[in-house]
């Protein structure tokens, strides 16, 4: 139930982060920006507007998402289906019928 529901915040997650790096203003000329101008990420004066600081926000919980959605599938893979039938029944091991042992004379 809750790695379904970590699932749904993922996914929503990584819509609303997509809008939110498309909808901010290019402060550059795409890749060639980082081949040694002076700009940094966010410009010269940091992540100063609401929407550099949303998509950081929104960021890090989309990584505090997946850590935790890789710990709980990892947790998950760690049991057996198997392992879960053999916990839930309590069915016991059959037992062979005994035959009476012949008793012997041995006074004869």
């Amino acid at each position: 139930m809750t790695t379904s529901l970590l699932l749904i915040v993922q996914i929503v997650l990584v819509i609303i982060l997509v809008i939110a790096v498309l909808l901010q203003k290019s402060s550059s000329i795409g890749l060639g920006a980082y081949s040694g101008s002076n700009e940094s990420v966010f410009g010269a004066k940091g992540p100063n507007s609401f929407l550099a600081k949303a998509t950081f926000t929104i960021g890090f919980l989309f990584v505090l998402n997946t850590i935790t959605l890789g710990y709980m599938y990892s947790k998950a893979a760690q049991s057996s289906v198997v392992d879960e039938v053999v916990e839930n029944t309590n069915v016991a091991a059959p037992t062979l019928p005994t035959m009476p042992a012949k008793e012997t004379n041995s006074s004869k």
